[in-house]
């Protein structure tokens, strides 16, 4: 079983950047779409981007578009997620997950979930 584990999250100001990491525990990534998705306190899980196994396609919500940037590293079974510009509204524990199948905006679309980083961003 594949079990990714997310770092990287802290406290930042607005308009700062931080970088997320998430690397396999367990079994690699290999042959699978990855999945960033956030949680902001009193909110449902939501998506934020994903990225193909080869990292050749990759999608985003539109209020990140911009401003963060998936990408991974397979040989270092890792994904990343490259957050600039951050805003105090993407406050929220960040969750890196294993696409199995599905839309891959939909997080019923996605197994093997880490454990979390927590990201706050202050006005």
């Amino acid at each position: 079983q594949v079990q990714p584990v997310e770092s990287g999250g802290g406290l930042v100001q607005a308009g700062g950047s931080l970088r997320l990491s998430c690397a396999a525990s367990g079994r690699t990534f290999s042959g699978y779409a990855m999945g960033w998705f956030r949680q902001a306190p009193g909110k449902e899980r939501a998506f934020v981007a994903s990225i193909s196994w080869s990292g050749g396609s990759t999608n985003y919500v539109d209020s990140v578009k911009g401003r963060f940037t998936i990408s991974r590293d397979n040989a270092k079974n890792t994904v990343y997620l490259q957050m600039n510009s951050l805003k105090p509204e993407d406050t929220a524990v960040y969750y890196c997950a294993v696409q199995i199948t599905g839309p891959y905006w939909s997080s019923r679309a996605y197994e093997y979930w880490g454990q979390g980083t927590q990201v706050t961003v202050s006005s």
